[in-house]
């Protein structure tokens, strides 16, 4: 008896890990975006079904593309030394599992969706092939980055729609914002992997900037700071907003200038990340401030 309950404990584990949920900052800066867009799309005041439909829909979407991104890569995340213990690199899950878990976790993002308009819906399906091609934009597309940032941007599409039953030029403007500011944490995150990237042939965006990848990643920051900014007066937020705004900003130019004196620590990319991580709420809280005050 002890050896099946030890063996289906295991089991549980590696699904959790295949799904990622054993690192909760990745799931949440997913979250981050779809939150910005509730509130803002509500007046800070979004329905209790709509919100917990968007949370766990964030949750299952951004499991499904973990699945589906270690599905692709399999084969090369055994020679990367920060992937090689994944589930089906380690080979401690099977193939059937894991197209398993991904298809368990579309059919429950499928059902989720099923409660939203029409539009956002439609978003959600158009979102698909984003998230399922994005390991592919690895091999064939010099900055695989910014297909995973129009991925996160449908967070925002997806969410305010389903609140608002339309897109505004607001809308676009969080969406824009959500875009670069992806676009350079994920560049950041990228960046200690360059060397087995281009030994393995795979494509990145702290490759394809090379030596001015600090600089982009500060241009990514620089533009979302401009495009919230703009969000800010045309939503007509108050004082709390552009608090969490100034704080966005100083962190964003302190990691910049960091990032100067690249290489780092390999610890230091993924404390910028989980850093951003905090941001993202630390901004959510100034939206729902702003639009309450």
């Amino acid at each position: 008896m002890t050896a099946p309950l030890h063996s289906q404990s295991s089991l549980i584990r590696e699904v959790f890990r295949l799904l990622r949920w054993d690192k909760p900052a990745g799931r949440l800066i997913l979250m981050i975006p779809a939150l910005w867009a509730l509130c803002l799309a509500t007046q800070a005041r979004p329905p209790l079904g709509l919100l917990l439909v968007i949370v766990a829909g964030s949750l299952a979407t951004s499991a499904a593309g973990c699945v589906v991104n270690d599905l692709w890569d399999r084969n090369i995340d055994p020679q990367v030394e920060r992937t090689k213990r994944r589930p089906l690199a380690a080979k401690t899950l099977t193939i059937r599992v894991g197209i398993g878990a991904a298809l368990l976790c579309f059919l429950c993002a499928l059902g989720l969706a099923l409660y939203l308009t029409p539009l956002s819906f439609g978003l959600c399906v158009a979102a698909v092939p984003v998230i399922v091609l994005y390991p592919l934009a690895k091999r064939v597309f010099p900055i695989p980055q910014l297909v995973l940032s129009i991925a996160w941007g449908f967070a925002v599409l997806i969410s305010w729609s389903a609140a608002a039953n339309e897109i505004t030029l607001s809308t676009w403007l969080l969406w824009g914002a959500t875009l670069l500011w992806t676009l350079g944490f994920d560049t950041v995150y990228a960046m200690p992997d360059r060397s087995d990237d281009r030994r393995l042939g795979v494509n990145s965006s702290a490759l394809f900037f090379g030596p001015h990848a600090s600089l982009a990643v500060g241009l990514c920051y620089l533009g979302t700071f401009g495009l919230l900014i703009g969000l800010g007066l045309r939503e007509e937020l108050h004082w709390v907003f552009w608090i969490t705004l100034a704080i966005g900003g100083f962190y964003w130019g302190r990691q910049s200038l960091a990032l100067r004196h690249d290489p780092l620590p390999i610890h230091r990319y993924a404390d910028f990340f989980r850093q951003n991580v905090t941001l993202g709420f630390v901004l959510l809280l100034g939206m729902v401030g702003g639009k309450w005050i």
